[in-house]
């Protein structure tokens, strides 16, 4: 059974850091899109970044791009989203998905493709 748990979520200040991890059971990342998204409320789900764990491809929306960093540990099974300079508007609901999905198309389509979804974990960035 695939099942997917994200930690790491909490209360931080603009500027700060936080990683965010996404424990995977029930398959291995090697063959599959990994992806995180987040919702804010009030707003519609946002792709954040997805990772091609296979070739080691990684893509990440313009809003996060060069603060956020994913990656992922095969021997763990976990993926990781090392979030930096955190802004308010970063505040949601933070959610990793897998599937057969393009990677980019999951990011840009927010969802699609990805089969499986965690619980998610909450990010507010407040002062």
């Amino acid at each position: 059974q695939v099942q997917l748990v994200e930690s790491g979520g909490g209360l931080v200040q603009p500027g700060g850091s936080l990683r965010l991890s996404c424990a995977a059971s029930g398959f291995t990342l090697d063959y599959h899109t990994i992806a995180w998204f987040r919702q804010a409320p009030g707003k519609e789900r946002e792709g954040v970044s997805s990772i091609n764990i296979g070739d080691g491809s990684t893509y990440y929306a313009v809003s996060v791009k060069g603060r956020f960093t994913i990656s992922g540990d095969n021997a763990k099974n976990t993926v990781y989203l090392q979030m930096n300079n955190l802004k308010a508007e970063d505040t949601a609901v933070y959610y990793c998905a897998t599937g057969s999905g393009d990677p980019i198309v999951a990011l840009t389509h927010p969802g699609y493709g990805m089969d499986y979804w965690g619980k998610g974990t909450l990010v507010t960035v407040s002062s």
